[in-house]
């Protein structure tokens, strides 16, 4: 095999070391650069319009090659300054010209294309892809936070309406609302009347079982509130407290405050709050003297002397007794009075009463339910049980554990009723002012919430597409410094192998990896 037949193959990160072992280059070869890379932005400054010469000049470094391409373009536009001698008289021609040369000498131009190769290989294009990765990655954590913001909307709009379904809302002004199902509790209330008689038998059951336990009847009698509400329903604690309905009942007003809710409706309707306007004077009209209003000469008013049928004159007599008005005011303990306060409560909507209520139902519940673990109980327990009642009441001797079971469910659904959250919740918005402020806050901070996670998604949305038009635009910049750098590697080979007479020269590394 002839010499000129063995390929050179030259790794490029050695690329410079090799030409400067080879004494192709100087090793101070970058003190001289920087001359020709002055006389370079100097010659920019002036070059002809021209579509080959702007491309040349966009993206990398110029190079020595780059150089020549320009002198190629200028004999085209710089046609006219050539002279009889064949040189051209342009100032544009002989710089580039002149560079070229200073390039040429010590073959600096060499060293610092191979030192560019380097440069775009190990630096420019590396970075250039993980700036398009760190994007790419970038946009994958936005659309992840997009999605969970999406998710968050979703679970804070479903509570709101779920919290708004149970309370039985639409939820636009939520105070007003609110107060205004409370409306809903007395006909509550009577379902419950209606359901606790159902449960009659149980109280009944568990009565005995008390009386034959003790031998005597219970001191104030067993679950004295469940028992009063099935006989007389759902009456006032005025009448559940002395015995006796009242002559009349004074109901405590809701004392909400509503500003709230027009601030909120403010808020939709755009309205603006320009404060207090300045209230018009009243206008009384001209007054007499100096501008006070004559009430006439005496300030007191004269009552004077009613006459009577016959003529006479007869005085006032304002101390009028009380048997003479007719108004006969009783002792406590008589025919009623005036029902005011928690007193003109119903039993079931005093909060006391009410959860006396509650503990009954519960102490019912317990009951019935031991008493069916009995008789769930070994046949041994049950006989001893069996004989221990033959004495008692014929209720509790006939009882079964059917029959248990079913006093119990019917307990329960009563329970279920009382302590339904809507139920709760109404009740509790009656009572407590400041219970209907934390509702409906909690209510609005769930639409906060979704608003906050809408605005959220949007700026994510925004920020992930201002990333993805980042990293559309570094891939042309990334495919056009591999070219040139593609372009730079193929112009170094060749003039590399014109100095070893032509011999295959192969730049080998990464410069074949560029994608």
């Amino acid at each position: 095999m002839q010499e000129q037949d063995i390929p050179i193959d030259i790794n490029s990160g050695k690329l410079l070391e090799w030409l400067i072992n080879r004494r192709h280059c100087t090793r101070d070869w970058q003190a001289n650069i920087i001359a020709i890379r002055e006389k370079i932005n100097n010659a920019i400054q002036d070059m002809p319009v021209h579509e080959g010469i702007a491309q040349l000049l966009s993206g990398t470094y110029i190079n020595y090659f780059h150089c020549k391409k320009i002198i190629e373009i200028l004999k085209e536009t710089e046609v006219d300054s050539k002279n009889l001698f064949g040189r051209y008289g342009s100032k544009r021609m002989k710089d580039w010209q002149e560079i070229v040369r200073l390039y040429e000498k010590d073959n600096m131009y060499l060293a610092e294309a191979a030192q560019m190769l380097m440069r775009n290989i190990n630096f420019e294009v590396p970075s250039f892809k993980k700036q398009i990765q760190k994007l790419e990655q970038t946009q994958n954590d936005l659309e992840k936070k997009e999605a969970e913001y999406k998710k968050s909307e979703n679970i804070a709009r479903t509570e709101f309406s779920t919290l708004c379904k149970q309370l039985g809302i639409p939820g636009q002004k939520i105070k007003k609302e609110l107060v205004e199902r409370v409306s809903e509790l007395p006909e509550i209330y009577n379902r419950l009347v209606e359901k606790a008689k159902s449960i009659d038998n149980v109280v009944e059951f568990y009565s005995s079982f008390v009386e034959f336990t003790l031998g005597r009847q219970h001191d104030g009698g067993c679950v004295p509130m469940v028992k009063y509400v099935i006989d007389k329903g759902n009456t006032t604690t005025y009448e559940w407290t002395y015995g006796e309905a009242p002559l009349s009942v004074v109901e405590t007003a809701l004392n909400v405050n509503f500003d709230d809710d027009e601030e909120e409706e403010a808020k939709e309707h755009g309205e603006i709050d320009f404060g207090n306007e300045p209230k018009e004077e009243i206008d009384f009209g001209q007054l007499d003297g100096e501008g006070e209003i004559d009430f006439g000469a005496r300030g007191d008013i004269d009552w004077g002397n009613i006459e009577s049928v016959d003529g006479t004159a007869e005085e006032i007599d304002f101390n009028i007794s009380l048997e003479e008005s007719g108004i006969v005011v009783e002792a406590a303990g008589l025919d009623g009075g005036i029902a005011a306060g928690t007193e003109a409560l119903t039993v079931l909507d005093n909060p006391s009463t009410r959860n006396d209520f509650i503990d009954q139902l519960l102490e019912l519940e317990s009951f019935l339910k031991l008493r069916l673990y009995e008789f769930q109980g070994d046949n041994r327990n049950n006989v001893l049980s069996m004989s221990q009642m033959q004495q008692a009441s014929p209720i509790l001797q006939l009882a079964t554990p059917d029959s248990t079971k079913s006093m119990l469910d019917h307990v329960q659904v009563l329970i279920t009723e009382v302590l339904d959250s809507r139920v709760q919740h109404l009740h509790n918005i009656k009572h407590s002012p400041r219970y209907v402020d934390l509702l409906a806050a909690s209510l609005r901070q769930k639409l906060k919430m979704a608003e906050k996670m809408v605005s959220l998604q949007k700026l994510t949305s925004q920020r992930r597409e201002d990333i993805i038009n980042q990293a559309l635009a570094l891939q042309p910049m990334l495919k056009m410094v591999i070219r040139r750098t593609k372009e730079l590697q193929t112009e170094i080979e060749q003039d590399i192998s014109k100095k070893y007479k032509n011999r295959i020269v192969h730049l080998t590394g990464g410069v074949n990896n560029l994608q």
